[in-house]
């Protein structure tokens, strides 16, 4: 469900009936989590240190104790309120709490309304990379109050957009018309759009990512083209030490997965150039850091858990709306690509 302030109303929209208790963080706590003690009937409230290098085995560890401590069972929902790590995070614990309980996704920032609140995937990171301790868990229900937005800092609504914009590349023309057509770069001096503009937006890059995964619950095929921009967001996140942001990441892996479609001869030349485009007007990043060594890219990326029999599976282009994933790439187009976008 999609909405402008229906997060006060969430216990009742999603028919929660039982013990509560809502997992967040330290940001997100101090902001909402009032309203649900407030109107909704809750139990518990968790609040876990913000940040993804928090998403981690202790953390969820922790999370535990305060359950049981709480006298938590397994009658009860967990209801995540937060970002992308605390929908992954809180997913994790309510898929593995005594072998599992119910979860409720409210995300409260646009990466987390349209990309990881949907589609049950869980967990958290080691510190060899990113999500390789998870579970599938779909939530019995996803409640987005696009008036969260209207709080988030600039540079987490353009992460966001990231997602949206992949989106519209992997299955939806029309909603990358419409990414092109209005202004979505949080400003100070252009404030975002209405929140029935946040609705509309919000709830058509949700029906792509809906359509895919009801095809493919378990990631065991089509799936897979969710990944779009990943396999060099996921490397380029790790090597930077996470001081870039998973949707910058991702607005560079967009911008590197259409520049190596083009390279390779598989999509327009002009495509590339578009993906640039709307990435940058976003007010996303389109070049890898410096900072960013491209061999220790290309050693991240060989560490990927998408890798099949050692090779690195990429999701290219071939036309907006078509794409398609393969294994069948040289590394040193890899190479290339990744030193073409470096600086």
């Amino acid at each position: 469900m999609v909405g402008g302030g229906i997060l006060p109303f969430v216990t009742q929209l999603a028919g929660i009936f039982g013990p509560v208790a809502v997992i967040t963080d330290s940001q997100i706590g101090p902001l909402y989590a009032r309203s649900f003690r407030t109107v909704g009937s809750v139990d518990t409230v968790i609040e876990v240190p913000a940040g993804g290098q928090h998403k981690t085995l202790d953390t969820v560890e922790g999370v535990y104790a305060q359950l049981l401590e709480a006298g938590f069972d397994r009658s009860g929902t967990i209801v995540a309120l937060g970002g992308a790590v605390i929908s992954e995070l809180a997913g994790f614990v309510a898929a593995t709490y005594m072998r599992g309980v119910d979860c409720v996704q409210c995300p409260t920032s646009l990466l987390s309304m349209v990309d990881t609140s949907i589609g049950g995937k869980a967990g958290v990171d080691l510190p060899e990379g990113q999500n390789l301790i998870g579970a599938f868990k779909q939530p019995k229900a996803v409640i987005a109050d696009v008036a969260t937005l209207q709080s988030l800092p600039a540079r987490e609504f353009a992460s966001g957009m990231a997602e949206v914009i992949k989106h519209s590349l992997i299955a939806d023309s029309d909603l990358l018309d419409q990414i092109e057509k209005g202004h979505w770069k949080h400003e100070i001096t252009a404030p975002l759009p209405s929140l029935a503009d946040l609705q509309a937006l919000v709830a058509q890059a949700i029906q792509v990512k809906v359509h895919i995964v009801q095809e493919d619950p378990f990631d065991e095929g089509p799936r897979q083209v969710l990944n779009l921009g990943h396999t060099f967001a996921h490397a380029i996140e790790q090597v930077s030490g996470n001081s870039v942001r998973h949707g910058e990441a991702v607005a560079m892996g967009l911008v590197a997965a259409a520049t190596l479609s083009a390279r390779l001869g598989l999509c327009p030349p002009a495509l590339p150039d578009r993906v640039e485009s709307v990435v940058a007007d976003a007010g996303l990043p389109v070049r890898i850091p410096p900072t960013v060594d491209p061999s220790h890219l290309m050693e991240a990326m060989g560490r990927d858990k998408k890798k099949t029999a050692g090779k690195i599976r990429f999701v290219l282009l071939r036309e907006i709306g078509e794409v398609f994933v393969t294994d069948n790439v040289e590394e040193a187009d890899v190479l290339g690509t990744v030193k073409d976008l470096s600086g």
